[in-house]
């Protein structure tokens, strides 16, 4: 799982925001396969944050995609506050 707060601070309305924050999931659930969602900040202008799930057979590659993720995301908006957590059911 990857969690993530986007600071965007020339957004004028939460049209737009909106905007922007559809478009970036819809690019991180296409390339990387990822669920994601926006969980909180959904009031705030100029902050949105983020979780994002990948279901793997693989830890190393679970966390290899979020480390790519995470990368994508930075190359759009300004991200802070990341969190990434795996978990492993035997």
């Amino acid at each position: 799982m990857i969690q993530f707060i986007l600071e965007l601070p020339e957004t004028t309305s939460i049209k737009e925001k909106r905007k922007i924050v559809v478009s970036l999931k819809e690019k991180l659930r296409v390339k990387f396969r990822i669920s994601c969602a926006e969980v909180d900040l959904q009031d705030s202008l100029q902050w949105a944050q983020l979780g994002g799930a990948l279901v793997s057979n693989s830890r190393e590659h679970g966390e290899l995609v979020l480390q790519k993720v995470l990368a994508f995301a930075e190359n759009q908006c300004r991200v802070r506050d990341v969190q990434i957590h795996s978990e492993v059911f035997e």
